[in-house]
């Protein structure tokens, strides 16, 4: 089961790591980024930690914040890891760029709007 007295340190390497992704592929046009295997790849592993903070979050914390593609998230992670052969360049290159720093906005925003001792003192509804 995934613990809510995680889903804080979880949300914080989403920012994290989407910071880090953005900073590598900053003033990296598409080609740049193709072309540079390190960027590339670099890019992909932070993208793909992104995908399984997203992944390990608990249950609860999904359900409150149902406003967060949360299936879209985890599905990219599982391309990633598992389904490496579909990556499109492009497709990595658009979501870093355009939809990881609205992700990364939101969950600052969680971050800091939570009463993050209330969150992880409540039962979870999957605990009864």
């Amino acid at each position: 089961m995934r613990e809510r007295a995680r889903d804080k340190g979880r949300l914080y390497d989403i920012v994290d790591y989407s910071n880090k992704a953005l900073k590598m592929i900053e003033n990296h046009p598409f080609e740049a980024f193709v072309d540079d295997m390190t960027i590339y790849f670099a890019v992909m592993k932070c993208v793909e930690i992104v995908g399984e903070a997203t992944y390990m979050l608990s249950k609860d914390f999904k359900e409150e914040h149902p406003d967060i593609p949360w299936e879209q998230i985890q599905g990219l992670r599982h391309i990633l890891v598992h389904g490496y052969e579909q990556i499109k360049p492009k497709l990595l290159y658009n979501t870093t760029i355009n939809d990881l720093p609205l992700y990364r906005d939101q969950i600052e925003s969680f971050l800091n709007n939570t009463d993050w001792k209330a969150w992880e003192g409540r039962t979870s509804s999957y605990d009864s």
